[in-house]
């Protein structure tokens, strides 16, 4: 399990604990089920009852005397509370990388999971070692079952386009394939050549 997946479990976990107890403590004043039940909450428990309310006319007027900075300082802790939660949504909905893929054949290894940096990190360092080949980068995207792979290669000035792309089918995409279990990996590939001066003819 990876740092940030253990960290939107606690968070999920967290949440999801203060939305259920809060959601107790309403439906149990709400349905009045302390009296219906005779059932005694602890000292100075809230919501106890259908007509009780999370701030009293006391409570109100005690903390309006804190200042007129109080309120807009609560307002401001919610909104931003608001927003970063906002904020980690977006981040899990906008995640397009698989996390783990399948290692083996069909059916896959049962238990055993290759993790798509990995991946990306053989292949880059496969592909670097190609002849004229400058640099290598790849990027796995897609869901688990569907993967996709994207390759940025750098050529040297003598790299041959067509030769490097043959060999890096050939080679490291083939392994990929092999070692996942996914023949039809859709692959999008980059080439680009080193920037150098032009050689003068004397």
């Amino acid at each position: 399990m990876t740092p940030r997946s253990t960290l939107n479990r606690s968070l999920l976990a967290l949440a999801g604990l203060v939305l259920l107890g809060g959601g107790l403590l309403i439906l149990f004043a709400g349905l009045d089920l302390y009296r219906r039940h005779d059932l005694v909450p602890p000292g100075g428990w809230p919501l106890t009852n259908p007509a009780d309310v999370l701030l009293g006319s006391a409570d109100r007027a005690r903390w309006s005397s804190q200042g007129w900075w109080w309120w807009p300082a609560v307002i401001a802790a919610l909104v931003l509370a608001a927003l970063l939660a906002l904020w980690w949504l977006l981040a899990q909905l906008s995640r397009r990388r698989p996390g783990s893929l399948p290692v083996g054949g069909t059916p896959p290894q049962e238990g055993v999971e290759l993790r798509d940096r990995a991946l990306s990190d053989a292949i880059a360092a496969e592909a670097g070692a190609l002849p004229g080949v400058e640099h290598a980068a790849v990027r796995i995207t897609g869901r688990p079952a569907h993967p996709r792979a994207r390759v940025r290669l750098t050529l040297t000035p003598e790299g041959a386009p067509g030769a490097t792309l043959a060999a890096l089918c050939d080679g490291p995409l083939r392994t990929a394939r092999r070692s996942t279990g996914i023949p039809d990996m859709p692959t999008e590939i980059r080439l680009h050549s080193v920037r150098h001066k032009p050689h003068r003819a004397e």
